[in-house]
C-alpha cells in the first residue's frame, strides 16, 4: 500500500522590525525614531544623547528657545529631533541620503516639528555654500546662521571631521558649540597627539561609549 505524502508545513518568518532608537526629553520624550537599513547610517546611541543634552542644558541653563541648531549629516535626526523636543528655535537637517531624507520628512510630519527643515544635499558642498552667504536660504528666516549648535557626527573613517570643520566656524555664533562623535578621542591617545584640523579648539567636555567618542568643542 503506497503511503501518502504529508505536505509539507511552510513557517513564514516575519519580517525583523524595524531598528529604532527614542527621543529621550522634551515634548516627544520616548517618541520612537525609525532606523532605515542604509551604508554609513549610523544614530547616535540614545544613553550618549542622554549625556550630551544633560550637558547642553546646564550650559544652555535651559533656555532652548534662543538656540539655533544646524544638524550636518542628520541621518535618522535624533539629535536635531531632541533639540527640537526640547524647544529649540529652529534646526536646520541636512542629509544627502534620499531614503533617509525621506524618513526625516515623515518623522517632521509625525511630530508637526514646525521649528525643523530639511535640507537634502552634501554637508560639505553645503557648509561652502552657507559659509559664502552668511546664511542658507530656508522657508523660515529663524534657520539663518550664526548657530548657536551644530551637530557634526559624519561616517567614520572617511576624514569628513577635517573637511567640515573648519567650514563649521563661520556660521558658529561668538559663544556656540560644536558636538562631534568620532571613531577616536580629539585628545589624543596611545600616544597619538590631538589632530590638527583641531587648533583653535578646545574640548569643554568629552567622554566615551563603547566605540564612540563624543565631545563638545568651543572655539
Amino acid at each position: 500500500m503506497k503511503q501518502s505524502k504529508k505536505s509539507a508545513v511552510v513557517h513564514h518568518q516575519r519580517p525583523a522590525p524595524p531598528r529604532q532608537v527614542r527621543i529621550i526629553g522634551g515634548q516627544w520624550k520616548r517618541t520612537p525614531l525609525v532606523v532605515i537599513d542604509s551604508e554609513g547610517l549610523r544614530p547616535t546611541p540614545d544613553r550618549v544623547r542622554e549625556t550630551v543634552f544633560n550637558w547642553l542644558t546646564h550650559i544652555f541653563d535651559g533656555q532652548w528657545a534662543q538656540v539655533r541648531c544646524l544638524d550636518l549629516f542628520a541621518g535618522t535626526g535624533a539629535l536635531g529631533f531632541e533639540a527640537a523636543s526640547r524647544g529649540a528655535a529652529a534646526v536646520l537637517m541636512i542629509e544627502h541620503n534620499t531614503p533617509a531624507v525621506r524618513q526625516l520628512e515623515a518623522t517632521k510630519a509625525k511630530l508637526d516639528a514646525a521649528a525643523v527643515t530639511i535640507q537634502r544635499g552634501d554637508a560639505s558642498t553645503i557648509l561652502q555654500a552657507m559659509g559664502g552667504k552668511a546664511s542658507v536660504v530656508t522657508e523660515n528666516d529663524a534657520h539663518k546662521a550664526p548657530f548657536d549648535l551644530i551637530f557634526l557626527d559624519p561616517p567614520y573613517h572617511q576624514g569628513w571631521l577635517g573637511k567640515t570643520l573648519p567650514l563649521c566656524e563661520r556660521l558658529l555664533s561668538p559663544s556656540g558649540l560644536i558636538y562631534v562623535e568620532a571613531e577616536n578621542s580629539l585628545l589624543g591617545s596611545d600616544g597619538l597627539p590631538a589632530p590638527e584640523w583641531l587648533a583653535g579648539w578646545q574640548v569643554v567636555r568629552s567622554d566615551k561609549a563603547g566605540i564612540v567618542f563624543y565631545h563638545l568643542l568651543q572655539r
